[in-house]
C-alpha cells in the first residue's frame, strides 16, 4: 500500500519537475509589466446571435500567454458585452463581472445582472462578462481529465485502500494537466487573469473600469485594485476571500463553517417533522443522514450515486438554504421509504459532473499556484484528521477536491498585498454564516482596505448575497453603482442587514423543477470549494 502511494507521488513529482524546468519565469505578482511593444489589445464586437438578448455582443480578445513577453505567443479570452444605452454624458463606462470559481463562466452575467438593476443604472454601463484564460469559451481551454468525477468514486472518508486510491487519482490528474498544458500552466495565476482584465479595459478604450465580483471574483477584484488602482472607478466585492490567507488555510476555514451549516440544516429539518417525518431531534436527523450515506456507499443508486455523490449533493445546501427543502425531501424519501427518485433529481441538479465543464481544471491551476501548499502528505494526513474531529461533514471531501495541489507542477507563489492604497472607496458585502467564504475573510478585507464600506448580512448563510432578494443588501449596491453613494462610515461594519428568511418547509417532489428561491441565478453554485 505505502509503496504504491510512494510511486504515485514520485511519478507526479518527476512530472512536476520536468514541467517546472520548462516553465518561463513570471513577472513579479504585484507589478504590471512595463513593456507593450508589438501588442495592442483589440476587440472586434459582433452579435452573439442571442435571440433573447439581441443587443448582446461577443468577441475574442487576443492576449499574451506571458504578459512579460507581449510580443510572444497569444491566447484568446471570450468576452461579451451588453452596451450602455444611456446618453453619452450619462454613461459610466465598462463594468467587468465575475461569478467566482475560479473557472465558472462569466458570460451569462452580462445580460443577467442588468435585469436586476433599475433602468437608469442598467442603461449607464457597458456590462462585460468574460471567461478566464484557460477555461470555458476561451482558447485554449483545459480538459485534464473530463471523467475525473464520474461516480461512484472511492469513499472520501478514510478506510482501507481509499487513501492510496485517491492519491493515485490526484497524482495522475496533476500529471495529466502537466503533460497536456505545459505551456499554459505557468500563466494561470490570478495576476495573469488580472492583466487580461486590464487588456479588456485597454481594448475598450476606457481609462477606468468598474468591477463587480462574487466569491473568487473578490480575489480578482481586490488584486486588480492592488495592481491597477488608478484604473478603478468602482469596486464591489461580495462574499469575500481573505486577502492574505493561503488557499490551504481558506479550505480549513470552509471545513469548520460547512459543519455549522450542515447542523443548521438538520436543526431546520427537525422543526419540520410535520412535513418530512424525520423526527424532532436534530442529532437524530444527522444520524439518519450518515446512515443514508453508509447505505449509498454499499449500494450506489443507479450504480453511480454513492456516498461521495451524496456528500456533494448535500454540499449545495451549504451554499444556499433555498436548497434545504429539496435536500430534506431526499433524506426523508430515502430514509422512510427507500425512494431514490428525489435523490436522482437533486444529484443531477446540484452535483452531477459535466464533462464539458472545465472549471475544476482552472480551479486547480489558479489555487495550486497562487499560494504555497504543503507538499508533505504526512502533514496533510495528520492535519486533516485533526480538523475532521471538529468538522466531519466536509473535511475529507474538501481535502480530496484539493489534493492535486500536493503534486502540482511548479511552486506556489505569493499573492499581491492588498492595501486599498490609491483606490476609490470600495463596497464590500459578507454574510456572517457563509460557508464558502467565511465571515472572517470579509473582516480581513475591510481592515486591509480601510477606506472601504462593509455591509453585513447578520445571520445570513447564503454564499453570494447580493441580487438574491434581500432589499437591504441590494439598495446600497444599486446606489453605489448609480452615483457612488455609500453607506455612512460607522466603523468596521457600516451597515447590518437582517438575514433573508429560511425557506418554508415543503415537500419537493420529483415533478417540481424548482423550489421558490432555489433558482435565483442561472447557475446553482459560485464555488470556491
Amino acid at each position: 500500500m505505502r509503496r504504491s502511494v510512494a510511486l504515485a507521488m514520485t511519478a507526479a513529482a518527476a512530472s512536476s519537475a520536468l514541467v517546472a524546468a520548462a516553465m518561463p519565469a513570471q513577472a513579479a505578482p504585484g507589478r504590471a509589466p512595463s513593456g507593450t511593444a508589438g501588442y495592442r489589445p483589440h476587440l472586434d464586437w459582433k452579435s452573439c446571435g442571442d435571440t433573447n438578448n439581441p443587443r448582446l455582443l461577443c468577441a475574442k480578445l487576443e492576449v499574451p500567454l506571458d504578459h512579460s513577453r507581449p510580443g510572444g505567443p497569444k491566447i484568446k479570452i471570450a468576452v461579451n458585452r451588453l452596451p450602455a444605452t444611456a446618453p453619452v454624458d450619462k454613461q459610466q463606462g465598462p463594468i467587468l463581472l465575475n461569478p467566482g470559481g475560479p473557472g465558472i463562466s462569466g458570460l451569462w452575467m452580462a445580460p443577467w445582472v442588468p435585469t436586476k438593476m433599475p433602468a437608469d443604472v442598467a442603461a449607464s454601463y457597458d456590462w462585460i462578462g468574460f471567461d478566464l484564460r484557460g477555461t470555458q469559451s476561451s482558447e485554449p481551454h483545459m480538459a485534464c481529465d473530463p471523467n475525473y468525477f464520474d461516480g461512484p468514486r472511492p469513499d472520501y472518508q478514510p478506510s482501507a485502500g481509499t487513501e492510496q486510491t485517491w492519491l493515485r487519482k490526484a497524482a495522475g490528474y496533476a500529471a495529466d494537466c502537466a503533460s497536456k498544458y505545459a505551456d499554459l500552466l505557468p500563466h494561470l495565476r490570478t495576476v495573469d487573469i488580472v492583466r487580461d482584465m486590464d487588456d479588456i479595459r485597454q481594448a475598450m478604450g476606457a481609462k477606468k473600469i468598474s468591477f463587480f465580483g462574487w466569491s473568487y471574483g473578490t480575489t480578482l477584484g481586490s488584486t486588480y485594485g492592488a495592481m491597477y488602482p488608478s484604473h478603478v472607478k468602482r469596486l464591489v466585492l461580495d462574499s469575500i476571500v481573505g486577502p492574505h490567507i493561503s488557499w490551504y488555510e481558506q479550505n480549513v476555514r470552509q471545513d469548520l463553517q460547512h459543519e455549522k451549516r450542515f447542523k443548521a440544516f438538520t436543526e431546520w429539518a427537525a422543526k419540520a417533522d410535520g412535513v418530512y417525518h424525520l423526527g424532532t431531534d436534530a442529532s437524530d436527523i444527522e444520524r439518519k443522514w450518515y446512515a443514508m450515506r453508509a447505505s449509498l456507499g454499499k449500494t450506489p443508486v443507479d450504480g453511480k450515486i454513492g456516498a461521495d455523490e451524496w456528500d456533494d449533493t448535500q454540499l449545495a445546501g451549504g451554499y444556499d438554504p433555498a436548497k434545504w427543502p429539496r435536500l430534506a425531501t431526499v433524506l426523508a424519501a430515502y430514509t422512510n421509504s427507500k425512494d431514490a427518485g428525489p435523490l436522482r433529481v437533486a444529484y443531477d441538479r446540484y452535483a452531477a459532473p459535466d464533462p464539458s465543464d472545465d472549471a475544476f481544471d482552472l480551479y486547480n491551476a489558479v489555487q495550486c499556484s497562487d499560494s504555497t501548499w504543503p507538499r508533505d502528505w504526512n502533514f496533510w494526513r495528520q492535519d486533516q484528521a485533526r480538523i475532521d474531529k471538529k468538522a466531519h461533514f466536509y473535511t475529507y471531501s474538501n481535502m480530496w477536491y484539493n489534493a492535486a495541489c500536493v503534486f502540482w507542477a511548479g511552486k506556489g507563489g505569493e499573492r499581491p498585498r492588498i492595501t486599498g492604497k490609491g483606490l476609490p472607496t470600495a463596497l464590500l458585502f459578507q454574510a456572517t454564516e457563509d460557508a464558502a467564504t467565511v465571515y472572517q475573510g470579509g473582516v480581513e478585507m475591510a481592515k486591509a482596505m480601510p477606506n472601504s464600506r462593509f455591509v453585513v448580512e447578520q445571520g445570513g448563510g447564503r454564499h453570494a448575497i447580493t441580487l438574491a432578494g434581500n432589499a437591504c443588501l441590494d439598495k446600497p449596491l444599486i446606489e453605489y453603482l448609480r452615483d457612488g453613494t455609500l453607506p455612512k462610515n460607522r466603523g468596521l461594519v457600516d451597515l447590518r442587514c437582517a438575514k433573508s428568511p429560511d425557506p418554508t418547509p415543503t415537500w419537493v417532489g420529483v415533478a417540481k423543477a424548482a423550489q421558490p428561491g432555489e433558482s435565483a441565478r442561472p447557475l446553482d453554485e459560485y464555488r470556491i470549494r
